[in-house]
């Protein structure tokens, strides 16, 4: 499965000294991912789907903080 590789990419990726533009990009591709990937977790009920899902959003999630800070300040 070449998104399940993609996603795991994703996730071993490191997010330091990324610009404004690589953080949003980062951003739009975690969900991507999370949402392809709860599409197929819909059919099989795949427990390891759900793990990286919710390593994938998790990393999503400290990636919008840091953007919003930036933008808030």
């Amino acid at each position: 499965m070449e998104l399940l590789k993609k996603a795991l990419e994703f996730k071993k990726r490191k997010m330091a000294h990324m610009t404004t533009s690589d953080k949003v990009s980062a951003s739009r591709e975690a969900k991507s991912l999370v949402l392809k990937i709860n599409e197929i977790y819909k059919k099989t009920r795949d427990p390891y789907l759900m793990d990286i899902m919710k390593q994938i959003t998790q990393k999503k999630r400290k990636i919008d903080r840091r953007l919003n800070g930036m933008i808030q300040t």
